[in-house]
């Protein structure tokens, strides 16, 4: 059965980065769109960043222009760069897997796929 592990949080000062990484079984990424997604204490999980298969990108407003997804086939591996970290990107970071056929529009809009590793904390002190 295929996997998603995430790797990579932990605690940062504000201003600092952190690089999240979600691997899984050989060949299952590249046939997938790949996202990160984050959920804060009390809040809903939310959309952060999208690579579909050819590898377009899409951010949500608040880390536009901080944080960069990445994705390596031949390493099964999706990153994200996250850089100039804010305390309201504490949260747990989880990595999901989807294979619809969506634009990129249809993704920030849509429910996400069900498939998801099992997170990792990333916290932000001021």
């Amino acid at each position: 059965q295929v996997q998603l592990m995430e790797s990579g949080g932990g605690l940062v000062q504000a201003g600092g980065s952190l690089r999240l990484s979600c691997t899984a079984s050989r060949g299952f990424l590249s046939t997938n769109n790949m996202a990160w997604y984050r959920q804060a204490s009390g809040k809903q999980r939310e959309l952060v960043a999208r690579i579909d298969r050819v590898g377009s990108t899409v951010y949500s407003d608040p880390v536009k222009g901080r944080f960069t997804i990445s994705r390596d086939n031949a390493k099964n591996t999706v990153a994200l760069q996250m850089n100039s970290l804010k305390p309201e990107d504490t949260a747990v970071y989880y990595c999901n897997a989807d294979p619809r056929r969506l634009t990129a529009a249809q993704a920030m809009a849509a429910p996400p796929f069900d498939f998801w590793g099992q997170g990792t904390q990333v916290t932000v002190s001021s």
